[in-house]
């Protein structure tokens, strides 16, 4: 038995966030939100892996993926960065903005994404990336960190 082995029988492993005995949001093996959070290693480590998750989902789905695996790289990004913040089962609800990107109509695929409740939800965001899906390049980021 090992101290990780002890801590999971002790504290149990919670993939979800629940409330603690001492009222504290709590994931993991006793990972204390509240007071703790996360570090930045942390964060974008698991960043790195809902980003890779929703590269597969969108690459490998029987309605978009062929289409999805047309695009260039930073139309890619912007799709990705539309499932991140909204799912890909909605993301793939924008059926005018698919057959526009698998026509390579772009402006209109663009067009099509910021003609929906999530452009006027998202603001800012969605101008930048109906901007990538329009132009095929990142510009629309520069300066912004």
């Amino acid at each position: 038995m090992n101290l990780k082995e002890m801590l999971i029988i002790d504290e149990a492993l919670r993939l979800k966030p629940y409330e603690c005995t001492s009222g504290k949001t709590t994931i993991g093996v006793g990972r204390n939100l509240d007071d703790k959070g996360l570090s930045e290693v942390e964060a974008m480590y698991l960043l790195t892996n809902d980003i890779n998750e929703f590269q597969l989902a969108l690459s490998t789905d029987k309605d978009v993926g062929d289409i999805f695996g047309k695009m260039n790289e930073e139309r890619k990004q912007a799709l990705i960065n539309m499932a991140f913040n909204m799912g890909v089962p909605t993301l793939k609800k924008f059926k005018k903005m698919w057959q526009a990107l698998d026509d390579g109509h772009y402006k209109l695929a663009a067009l099509e994404a910021a003609d929906s409740r999530w452009y006027g939800q998202v603001k800012s965001r969605g101008r930048r990336i109906c901007d990538i899906i329009k132009s095929g390049n990142l510009d629309s980021y520069k300066g912004l960190k």
